[in-house]
């Protein structure tokens, strides 16, 4: 029986005859390794998503977390699913070796990692917080520090969390105002509190290790000011046993629509709950060098961003197989043309409007999932790269395309759920089927990590203009690449890359004319607009090279590919038509509003 949690056929089409990650264990990297270890991670992912994160995904959202003051308590199938995902030595799936990691491409750990995010994204919240923290401190953190609290994440015994926002500040990270004092024996102590922070208390491990943005008393204003800091919940001694408990209280815990099983939290630090050594303040250990926190944390954010995008398509993709599989089980109504009431009722797939549903959700879905792993392949290229231009060109690449990633799933993985829903009829936004849950647990990644309007901010008003618009070339002369073979290839694949030419072209100039114009506040006042338009090009681009990759192939699967191609070629490429225009316009509707006259 097929899985409902994802496409194991897809997967494979995409990892090794389009993406061909077979090729990477020429690299030196990744040489220890054959696509037999590769489809053995997708299968032991398969399994421990199926076996220990799926079967209790209703039942932490209908139980979560509470917190009676002094514990926080959490159903027991949660810490067994972890167990089992840290027995598997799944954390460190794609770090070093020397750091206990199995040094597997990031591509392979993402379309692994996607079996948990599809089973069940509150738990697999969890270990995703772990690595990005694990992998911020292994680039920038002390020796000392990678032994302390990066080896323990990797074995489960630690998992972290990322402590960024306050109550007062929001997204605004200039605004924050936790402290960080210096003491003489080298260490910090914090005072402060932040909020929303995901995994931020529990008893589901030994340790939790929190990342914390502060400022030091003197140093400059704004975000020139922040520096990070590793706060632990407990303690760390010399010879890796846990020592006193740290002064990081839990205020309390956040009840959201989604995401109900992993704890959201409060916190606060060196409100004197607890006083290691007698003195106020939680112990911090600085990482890095003061005031260059917010670069580090970029880090962890971006490689968060994607996990959210990465999220948001798991769920979209789930909820897509769903709806699916309903749809081939529900017998309803009868074909439009059909005259004879007495004849059998078809099952509902049949139906036009339904077809259009579950087709929009393929194109959604398999597009997402298909970008968020080329980006993965961009993370692998960038580790590995044979030369400063195949690393530089990486990197140009993956800075343009990861506020897509993060936001275009977030966006229409969402409205897939919605489909879903739709395609459920009244049975959809009922509990007991999964897809109005899939929905609710959706609805946050448009906001997790950045908001759309944060991301079409920095897509539009720092990633296409910096360098001189260097990584906007490099996007413009890769996807220009994929369109000039695909016009070799003539036929219909002429046809698509010919209308996506025109496009990609009138993106460009249209991004260039409002820059010079001048008028730089219209500019950005549609930049969420912007963002749609971009990614709607970017997924048109990303469903041609999938094309390409399954030309003059034959069956079901690749005749479904090339449908949902042209779906989102006739149905929601032309929609980015309208948008440009009134881009182009520099429009100041929204500008031009006034508070009083709402």
């Amino acid at each position: 029986m097929k899985s409902l949690l994802l496409s194991r056929q897809d997967l494979d089409f995409l990892l090794f005859d389009w993406l061909r990650v077979d090729e990477l264990t020429g690299r030196a990297r990744f040489a220890e390794h054959s696509r037999e270890t590769f489809s053995d991670t997708l299968d032991l992912c398969e399994q421990l998503a199926t076996r220990y994160f799926a079967p209790h995904n209703k039942k932490s959202d209908a139980h979560e977390p509470t917190f009676d003051g002094t514990t926080v308590t959490i159903i027991g199938e949660v810490k067994v699913a972890l167990a089992a995902c840290a027995d598997a030595e799944l954390i460190g799936m794609a770090m070093d070796y020397s750091l206990g990691g199995a040094q597997l491409p990031a591509t392979v750990a993402q379309a692994g990692f996607a079996w948990l995010f599809a089973a069940n994204v509150s738990t697999a919240g969890y270990p995703m917080l772990t690595m990005a923290n694990a992998n911020l401190l292994a680039k920038f953190g002390s020796e000392e520090q990678i032994d302390a609290f990066v080896k323990p994440m990797l074995a489960g015994r630690f998992f972290g969390t990322m402590c960024l926002s306050e109550t007062q500040a929001g997204s605004s990270l200039a605004d924050i105002t936790t402290r960080a004092e210096p003491r003489p024996d080298g260490t910090y102590r914090l005072f402060g509190s932040k909020m929303w922070i995901s995994g931020g208390d529990h008893e589901l491990t030994d340790n939790i290790v929190h990342l914390v943005l502060a400022k030091i008393p003197g140093g400059p204003a704004g975000t020139k000011g922040i520096s990070l800091f590793i706060v632990p919940k407990y303690l760390v001694e010399p010879d890796g046993t846990l020592g006193e408990r740290n002064d990081v209280v839990l205020a309390g815990l956040n009840h959201k629509m989604g995401y109900r099983g992993i704890t959201n939290t409060v916190l606060n630090f060196g409100e004197g709950g607890h006083r290691p050594g007698g003195e106020p303040g939680a112990v911090g250990y600085l990482v890095g060098t003061e005031h260059r926190g917010l670069s580090y944390m970029f880090h962890m954010m971006n490689e968060a961003r994607l996990g959210v995008g990465m999220g948001a398509i798991a769920l979209g993709y789930t909820g897509y197989l769903k709806s699916l599989d309903y749809a081939r089980s529900r017998p309803q109504g009868r074909p439009a043309t059909s005259k004879d009431p007495a004849a059998p009722q078809v099952p509902i797939i049949e139906h036009a409007d339904v077809k259009r549903m579950l087709l929009a959700q393929k194109s959604y879905v398999e597009g997402a999932l298909a970008l968020a792993l080329y980006c993965a392949r961009l993370v692998d290229i960038q580790h590995t790269a044979e030369s400063d231009e195949e690393h530089d060109h990486a990197t140009a690449l993956l800075d343009m395309l990861t506020p897509i990633a993060k936001s275009w799933p977030s966006q229409w993985c969402l409205a897939a759920n919605d489909l879903a829903i739709q395609v459920h009829g009244g049975y959809g936004y009922t509990r007991e089927y999964d897809v109005e849950q899939h929905y609710r647990d959706n609805r946050l990644n448009p906001i997790h990590e950045g908001t759309h309007g944060i991301q079409s901010l920095d897509l539009l008003g720092r990633k296409v203009v910096q360098r001189d618009g260097a990584g906007l070339a490099a996007l413009h002369q890769t996807m220009t690449g994929s369109t000039a073979a695909a016009q070799r290839a003539g036929g219909e694949l002429a046809d698509l890359a010919a209308q996506l030419d025109a496009v990609i072209g009138r993106l460009v100039a249209v991004t260039a004319a409002m820059f010079a114009s001048g008028d730089i506040d219209a500019a950005l006042a549609n930049s969420a607009i912007y963002l749609e338009a971009f990614g709607h090009v970017v997924i048109a681009w990303i469903w041609l090279e999938q094309l390409l990759a399954v030309d003059g192939r034959s069956g079901d699967f690749y005749d479904g590919k090339r449908q949902a191609a042209r779906y989102f070629f006739r149905y929601e490429l032309p929609k980015t038509g309208p948008q440009l225009d009134l881009l182009e316009s520099l429009d100041r509707t929204t500008l031009e509003m006034r508070p009083e006259w709402f």
